[in-house]
């Protein structure tokens, strides 16, 4: 039984090892669940189905029925959220669930019937949230170098609608000069506006895609100046010095929460090793005979 699970763990990297290698290597094309959306930026450029995602196919409407409706938006957002990393679709979600599902199942009962509790209960682990793993980790990298780019971003289309250029052309204007995660989302916006969706929804379609309170920030502030007939200019202004303000309060946070973290593993690593090398060197140094201490 042991064997058997080591085969299976060997057999699923070597499929993961397959996937990545098409990932890299395979053509493009748009991801499904844009649909509102029918130019994206390279951040949701799509990748070929992997071999996990075409072994699991068959079953994604199963896991799809079993979500439930309002379990499929939420994670079809979510998928959203992250950018599509590596071309991620529900439908796909589905399949590498089934997958890996089945696998952690199947390796977990084989590590349990072997005695290896912990192996188990790792195998388990791993078909619950393997397919979920890769949507955390782009979720989050999306939402930092979002938060990142916004503040320069509002500063550099507040000067350029100063000069006297609309706000639509102006968002053309400057997203053309920007790469990465936001630029990609707001020319998503340009085209659903081009579309024929208002304004309003476009927005609101964007705080919806983006998890991030910078956004949100963004959208509400925009939208509020549009409703009071605020210059479009110095509400960026004011929205961008907001959010460096926040960014800078939220590295405090982090730093004050640094500190504790920092002391107790200096307390739990580098005190007792130093004491190990301190003692072991006084030992040594003295001359003392170990073996007639431990043998009496």
């Amino acid at each position: 039984m042991i064997a058997l699970a080591l085969s299976l763990a060997v057999l699923l990297a070597v499929l993961g090892t397959i996937a990545g290698y098409r990932m890299m290597s395979g053509g493009t094309r748009l991801p499904e669940d844009l649909a509102l959306a029918l130019e994206v930026g390279s951040t949701r450029v799509t990748a070929t189905g992997s071999a996990v995602d075409r072994l699991g196919m068959r079953m994604a409407p199963t896991v799809l029925r079993l979500m439930g409706p309002q379990g499929v938006e939420k994670k079809r957002l979510r998928i959203d959220q992250a950018g599509n990393p590596d071309g991620l679709t529900i439908d796909r979600y589905a399949a590498r669930r089934a997958v890996y599902g089945i696998f952690g199942a199947v390796a977990g009962l084989l590590f349990f019937a072997a005695g290896w509790g912990l192996f188990g209960l790792l195998g388990l682990a791993f078909g619950l949230f393997a397919a979920d793993a890769v949507i955390w980790q782009g979720a989050r990298a999306r939402k930092d170098a979002i938060e990142r780019t916004l503040p320069d971003f509002l500063d550099v289309l507040a000067v350029v609608v100063s000069a006297g250029i609309g706000f639509r052309q102006a968002l053309d204007r400057v997203s053309s000069r920007y790469e990465g995660p936001w630029a990609d989302e707001i020319r998503i916006t340009l085209r659903q506006m081009d579309m024929g969706v208002p304004r309003r929804q476009a927005f609101d379609e964007l705080r919806r895609r983006n998890g991030s309170e910078a956004v949100n920030q963004f959208v509400t502030a925009l939208q509020q100046g549009e409703e009071l007939g605020a210059p479009i200019a110095d509400t960026l202004i004011q929205i961008a010095d907001d959010m460096r303000r926040t960014d800078a309060q939220n590295a405090r946070r982090r730093a004050a929460k640094a500190i504790p973290k920092a002391t107790m593993a200096t307390l739990v690593f580098m005190v007792p090793a130093t004491m190990i090398i301190i003692v072991t060197g006084m030992i040594l140094g003295s001359g003392t005979n170990l073996l007639s201490i431990l043998n009496p």
